[in-house]
């Protein structure tokens, strides 16, 4: 492991200290500042030469600026001649925008995919990518690992009954099966249509839910909008409880407040790939932590053994 080097960025520190401990290693040291007028300036103060590298840094709030420090601490490594420079990326920005579904619009994810691999980056590593065809854009391997294994154990020890999965929208339908699968348990649907990117109304249920623990699945949570019209519709069609398990809490704009009107939500479960800051934390929130998902993904590629399992 003396080959082994975890680093980190500002975006997610505690994440980064988390799979350390996990690895049984130490941070390695790294100046990540700003110059005065705001330009990031960055220094690694350990030799990396010939060294195995990880980056840890989502690009969750803010996005451009923890984007910008990961691509250049990934130009920092190349120049100091690291010998492969994973990006560690639990959560990947601009992933929403992966597709040219209208006139004149970006493809955000590609355009992320081509920086990192320009800024050097020889790997990838993510947490539940919003569209799995995102690992095409890129060139270089793409390790993409499920949380839904740091859900199933916290939900199978609420010891709830009549479980049914419930996936808000049809792009979710494989992350919800496969919660399904493990739990024994029915699949439901929500059909909704989105008025706005901030807004959705909820159609109809597709499937049975009627006197049923509902769990609410998905990869990630903004404003909240969709989450909250989701468990109205639910209680309406009779449900006994709703409950959401999302691996990106990203809770932007008045997403904390939405949770703390919506009655219907017994609980929201996010994972850590986004740190939660003090002002969001609520007593219907519980974070899991992905640190030693991540710490066995690294531990693997390091040695060049399968990830495979790890998928599933």
């Amino acid at each position: 492991m003396d080959k082994l080097i975890v680093i980190s960025g500002n975006a997610h520190p505690e994440l980064a200290k988390d799979i350390c401990k996990a690895l049984k290693t130490k941070l390695a040291d790294a100046f990540v500042s700003r110059f005065s007028e705001g330009e990031i300036r960055v220094k690694i103060n350990e030799n990396v030469r010939g060294k195995d590298v990880f980056v840890i840094q989502p690009t969750c709030p803010p996005p451009n600026e923890n984007l910008m420090e990961l691509l250049i601490m990934i130009d920092a490594l190349k120049r100091a001649s690291a010998q492969r420079i994973t990006a560690v990326m639990p959560n990947f920005g601009y992933a929403r925008q992966d597709r040219k579904d209208q006139p004149r619009v970006p493809i955000t994810a590609k355009l992320v995919a081509n920086l990192l691999t320009t800024a050097g980056a020889n790997r990838v590593l993510t947490v539940d990518l919003h569209a799995g065809q995102i690992q095409g854009f890129f060139d270089i391997p793409v390790d993409h690992l499920f949380a839904v294994g740091v859900f199933i154990d916290y939900i199978k020890d609420l010891k709830l009954k009549d479980i049914v999965v419930v996936t808000p929208d049809v792009g979710s339908i494989k992350m919800a099966r496969s919660y399904a699968k493990r739990l024994g348990c029915p699949l439901a649907i929500i059909d909704k249509r989105r008025e706005t990117p901030d807004r959705t109304e909820v159609m109809h249920i597709l499937g049975e839910v009627k006197g049923k623990n509902a769990i609410i699945v998905d990869d990630l949570i903004a404003t909240g909008s969709s989450l909250v019209e989701g468990v109205e519709a639910l209680h309406k069609a009779g449900c006994k409880s709703v409950r959401a398990a999302i691996t990106h809490g990203v809770l932007s704009g008045p997403a904390i407040e939405r949770i703390d009107k919506c009655k219907g939500l017994e609980e929201l479960v996010i994972s850590d790939t986004i740190p939660l800051d003090d002002h969001k934390k609520h007593k219907r929130i519980k974070v899991l932590s992905v640190a030693g998902l991540l710490a066995e993904a690294i531990k693997r590629i390091h040695w060049e053994q399968s990830v495979s399992s790890l998928f599933d």
